[in-house]
């Protein structure tokens, strides 16, 4: 097998010239058999995002539908993928639907979209732009060994063969709830949830909205719960953590739990593929 060819995109914010020619860098060093193919929409700047709506719909429809890549890394996060689904669905090729997709956090918009629109093969898991973080070159290296198909290691615990796993930010699921890019899974979910920065009375709202839903319901058998990060403190202590808060609404629902899942906004930060295992496993992907 040859080089596993990455396209690179930019979906929310931009990824900066200096961290592009580290990653490009960082990743040559790694010697695994991988080729980034970083798209220059990856540095364009429009505000807040990495260039206009148009721009980065176009963008990210060229790598998704380019034959010669093998896999789309998203760039970073920040918000900005939402924008791009009203693009989507007229703009697919058989050729996106056979690729593998990484990223986590606003990424995940995109990632539920994608798994709608029969791209098989999404996983929620590091940007790019974690090389930026603390400790970040190990996230790095953990989605470049995944993406060049050696990275059954840094799948995270608990992700097992034949349940079908799922794994969002909270709030980003809670923002797809009731519309059409929320993807319906084929059987019954472990779902996975992080979140970063979000006051704990908010996530106890998004999980009453959450647990309330015809989609959980329909759904979810079981919840892994992540890292929940960066917590602001409220004017008034909350009565339990926001872990504690996710256990407390899934056990109202009658939804087992699993504590200390391995992802979260951080650079230990580990991989779960959308799907069964097995399936990634006979596609020859992990």
């Amino acid at each position: 097998m040859g080089k596993v060819r990455i396209g690179l995109v930019a979906p929310g914010r931009r990824l900066g010239e200096a961290t592009q020619a580290r990653l490009e860098a960082f990743a040559a060093q790694t010697h695994l058999p991988i080729e980034l193919v970083i798209h220059p929409q990856c540095q364009f700047s429009h505000g807040h995002f990495a260039g206009t709506d148009k721009q980065r719909i176009e963008a990210f429809l060229a790598v998704a539908n380019d034959p010669t890549l093998d896999a789309v890394w998203f760039a970073r996060g920040g918000y900005g993928a939402a924008r791009l689904l009203r693009g989507l669905a007229d703009g697919l090729s058989d050729h996106a639907r056979s690729k593998v997709y990484l990223g986590y956090s606003d990424m995940g918009f995109l990632l539920s979209a994608l798994r709608s629109m029969g791209c098989h093969y999404c996983a929620h898991g590091p940007l790019a732009g974690d090389l930026d973080r603390v400790g970040g070159e190990a996230a790095v290296l953990r989605a470049l060994r995944f993406l060049a198909r050696q990275g059954g290691q840094d799948i995270a615990d608990g992700v097992d063969e034949d349940q079908f796993h799922l794994a969002f930010n909270l709030t980003i699921l809670r923002s797809l709830l009731a519309t059409p890019w929320l993807y319906s899974p084929p059987q019954p979910v472990c779902l996975w949830l992080e979140d970063v920065g979000e006051y704990t009375y908010a996530t106890d709202r998004s999980m009453f909205q959450l647990t309330n839903s015809a989609w959980f319901k329909d759904h979810v058998e079981r919840v892994c719960i992540g890292r929940f990060s960066h917590v602001p403190d409220n004017d008034v202590q909350f009565s339990m953590t926001s872990a504690e808060s996710v256990a407390d609404w899934c056990r109202a629902s009658g939804r087992a739990t699993l504590a200390g899942g391995d992802i979260g906004h951080d650079s230990d930060n580990k991989i779960v593929p959308f799907g069964c295992l097995h399936d990634w496993r006979a596609a020859q992907l992990i």
